[in-house]
């Protein structure tokens, strides 16, 4: 029999954090010797109603941020304890059959709802039949309330101001664990860009949203930021959307303008450029943070995101330039003076080091299945 730790790490599909954080989670602890099964409850046991809401979140998120704010600030005063209506019946029986089924040492939530969830799954089963939860925060510093009443054994937190931010919140300092967020284990192994480059061609990784004119927008106000920018365009799940528009970037700038539909090559794009330009999701904001590579955000969704933008500053590795015109002024003092500002970001992330968080959460879940009392959360600075 198969004696190596098993852990269930659950998500969801409301933003790409929470699915970067448990599959860069489950490849660490593979990695390191155990056993992970990643599962979405809620497209297990609602997928019709899952798929819908999803692709709501994504436009209100991405066209109505002000509404989702609203929206935001209301989930942080719903009770999730109490059991609901046949939309979340369906996900949390799924979850029921799969602790059935797999019979986890442990289980890993990167979603707030499941270890609601699963305090009722596990309500009858004894002391002798619980198992541990451990919830992974995917925000940084504003933190929904949601996170800090889910019940759980211990809280995994992405840095020490997070922590800090928790813990004054009554949560005891032995449950709120620094570990960084879980991203690809890959990034220990990459070379980012030295803080001592040349800077010429400056090569910018922009992740454009569903918002087709401003790619366009943001694009040139990129490369007329400085003649030695050249652009990395990745358009992800929005390609076929996106085609027409950052194919006409790309010709009217020959030899500038590198296209990217879907890909999975995150962390080494990443490591190869100087800077990233993207909305403040958790899993962007936190690559780049692992690749020492600056950014500059286009897009912040009002709530959640707040605090990641927050902690690049903190860091003193990344701002907001919310317009074309934000954008093209922040690039080219970026580049001014020999790139003095933009070397002053690399150097805050090098000092700020997180390049191993996935690592870290494994190595400190596994630890404590060991032995509970010698796991010990990270000291806050």
């Amino acid at each position: 029999m198969d004696s190596r730790p098993r852990l269930l790490i659950v998500t969801a599909a409301f933003g790409e954090g929470h699915n970067s954080a448990a599959h860069s989670l489950a490849a660490a602890v593979v990695k390191a010797g155990a056993v992970a099964r990643v599962v979405d409850p809620c497209m297990e046991g609602s997928p019709r109603a899952t798929r819908a809401t999803s692709r709501a979140y994504r436009i209100v998120t991405t066209y109505f941020p002000k509404i989702w704010a609203h929206l935001y600030e209301l989930t942080g005063r719903f009770d999730f304890s109490k059991p609901r209506g046949p939309i979340l019946r369906g996900p949390e029986n799924a979850l029921a059959a799969m602790m059935r089924d797999f019979r986890p040492d442990a289980v890993v939530s990167t979603y707030p709802l499941y270890p609601y969830f699963l305090e009722r799954i596990q309500r009858d089963a004894g002391p002798g039949g619980r198992v541990p939860i451990f919830t992974v925060v995917t925000d940084s510093i504003e933190i929904n309330a949601a996170w800090l009443r889910a019940p759980s054994d211990r809280w995994l937190v992405t840095d020490p101001h997070t922590r800090r931010v928790m813990i004054g919140t009554g949560l005891g300092d032995d449950l709120v664990v620094e570990t960084g967020f879980p991203v690809d284990p890959r990034f220990e192994s990459l070379v980012p860009v030295d803080a001592d480059d040349g800077c010429a061609p400056f090569r910018v990784l922009y992740f454009a949203t569903a918002k087709r004119p401003f790619v366009r927008r943001h694009g040139r106000a990129i490369l007329e930021a400085s003649p030695d920018v050249k652009l990395t365009v990745v358009m992800g799940r929005n390609t076929r959307l996106l085609n027409a528009r950052v194919r006409e970037l790309r010709a009217a700038h020959p030899g500038r303008v590198r296209l990217i539909g879907w890909t999975n090559k995150v962390p080494e794009l990443m490591n190869q450029h100087h800077l990233v330009v993207g909305k403040a999701g958790g899993a962007t904001v936190h690559e780049a943070i692992a690749a020492r590579c600056p950014m500059l955000i286009h897009h912040l969704v009002p709530g959640q995101e707040e605090g990641n933008l927050e902690l690049l500053r903190r860091i003193g590795a990344g701002e907001l330039a919310g317009t074309p015109d934000a954008l093209r002024r922040r690039l080219a003092d970026l580049l001014a003076d020999d790139a003095a500002a933009w070397r002053g970001m690399k150097q805050a992330l090098v000092r700020h080091d997180r390049i191993s968080g996935g690592s870290a959460a494994a190595g400190y879940i596994l630890g404590y299945l060991r032995n509970p009392k010698l796991a010990t959360p990270a000291a806050s600075p």
